[in-house]
């Protein structure tokens, strides 16, 4: 059962003397410690079934999927109040990125048509699947309708499926498809795709079994969009490609940008260029050879693959230095979070048993854009980035013309949390974050965690300074 509104963040922020609440910024690896702004935080739902995408509609309610209810429900962004409008019955929902995932309203939504777009895994014959679909929205019944697959037969895997979904400016759907998961884990024999680029005759097929690691662009329709980038003599969905898990998407204006999960370093924000080679996994993060190799166990005896570790790789294991690669449309990340040099300690016996979180990655997990007219000065034109492994916000300041981070990141909201996702209100006076119900992470105390403090929950984040924005 839901639990709704007005439950204020026990123990998420320290109560101050004057009314309300006060977050301080808190230094990430070094980086600026900034002058506290006074915020207040509630929950204004939780007991939600994993949220993955969080929108806010205009209807002026926020949209909502979650993932492992496999289902899009609405939440009244001001009595919590919680809704669901469709379940999938036929999606398979299971940990960490299995279920329904990203969610986009089209750009007329209620203006001249109902429709909503969605994203999901399901199974066929024990062979994992996604598919993008297209449903009809009943305003009166508040129900979804008519789910009508705009692209089908999609690769997914029980990891890295990223599944983020956004319309551009351009009226175009853009998708993100992660690696798979492939040649670590459990599915170290499979060969990461990242940079396999489909055929003429996969195309014609409809074959989409190279699209892991790519930024998808397609038309409304689900087609192949006319002025997407031609590869390898080849013009398919594929817009960008070199990923290993793109789970965040934000536009501004008409720049893309995205968020990337590192392997045990070099987390990434990147700008995404039609046509770009982002180097995964050849390269992770900068070309710059500090605590990342290539080492393609899925090549190697199934002895070596038995032994199995992203730091410490078994002699005989296929390896490639980050420099050995070049492409001539390949790309640097804007921002890597966070560079170590060679010899760093991945098994630091502080994190033990749970060593990776104490990894210098922080698992981003959506970005998000505060406007350059918002509310809050400080923050004006700014990347909001949700992580999981941190539980935290950083925001990373862009510059005049939004092309290029500029100066410090500002890490916010650390709870004992995963955060999925962050949504900018309207007003830009409020964000709502998305937590995850389960997993793993990085406490207040430094130390690992395995039990969140708000599983499933939107909590919102109010501004409550200052709001002239000058």
């Amino acid at each position: 059962m839901k639990k709704l509104a007005a439950k204020v963040l026990c123990g998420l922020f320290a109560i101050t003397a004057t009314a309300g609440f006060s977050m301080v910024a808190e230094a990430a690896h070094g980086d600026k410690v900034n002058i506290a702004a006074p915020f207040k935080a509630t929950v204004l739902v939780d007991g939600l079934g994993s949220p993955w995408e969080v929108l806010w509609g205009p209807d002026n309610s926020l949209w909502v999927t979650e993932r492992q209810a496999k289902s899009i429900s609405k939440v009244d962004p001001k009595k919590g109040k919680h809704k669901v409008l469709y379940t999938f019955n036929n999606a398979v929902a299971a940990p960490p990125h299995q279920g329904v995932l990203g969610l986009a309203l089209d750009p007329q939504f209620l203006k001249g048509n109902n429709y909503v777009y969605t994203a999901y895994t399901y199974e066929v014959n024990g062979e994992k699947h996604a598919r993008i679909v297209r449903m009809t929205y009943d305003p009166k019944t508040e129900t979804l309708r008519d789910e009508t697959a705009i692209l089908d037969n999609l690769p997914a895997s029980v990891d890295h499926n990223s599944g983020r979904l956004r319309f551009g400016p351009d009226g175009k759907l853009y998708y993100t498809i992660g690696d798979q998961g492939n040649n670590q884990g459990t599915r170290v024999a499979k060969e990461i795709q990242a940079q396999m680029l489909p055929t003429a005759e996969q195309v014609a097929a409809n074959d989409y079994s190279l699209y892991p690691g790519k930024i998808l662009r397609l038309n409304a329709d689900g087609s192949i969009p006319s002025d997407n980038p031609v590869l390898n003599g080849v013009q398919s969905h594929v817009y960008a490609y070199g990923f290993r898990n793109t789970q965040g998407l934000a536009f501004v204006g008409d720049k893309l940008f995205a968020t990337e999960h590192g392997p045990s370093t070099d987390d990434e924000l990147n700008l995404i260029e039609k046509g770009g080679n982002y180097g995964w996994p050849y390269v992770a993060g900068y070309r710059d050879n500090e605590s990342y190799v290539y080492a393609n166990y899925s090549q190697a005896s199934k002895e070596l693959q038995a032994k199995f570790d992203s730091n410490n790789i078994p002699v005989g294991v296929p390896t490639q230095l980050e420099t050995d690669f070049n492409a001539p449309n390949l790309k640097d990340p804007l921002k890597s979070f966070n560079v170590v040099r060679n010899g760093y300690d991945f098994a630091d016996e502080t994190y033990a048993p749970l060593y990776y979180v104490g990894w210098p990655t922080i698992a981003p997990s959506s970005v998000a854009y505060y406007p350059a007219d918002g509310k809050i000065t400080e923050w004006q034109n700014s990347l909001l980035i949700t992580t999981l492994k941190n539980g935290a916000i950083y925001r990373v300041k862009l510059d005049g013309k939004s092309e290029q981070v500029q100066g410090d990141v500002e890490k916010l909201f650390k709870t004992n949390n995963r955060y999925r996702n962050v949504l900018v209100s309207p007003d830009t006076t409020k964000i709502y974050v998305a937590t995850d119900n389960g997993g793993n992470a990085l406490g207040k105390d430094g130390k690992p965690i395995t039990e969140m403090e708000n599983k499933g929950a939107i909590i919102v984040i109010e501004y409550t300074g200052d709001k002239t924005g000058k």
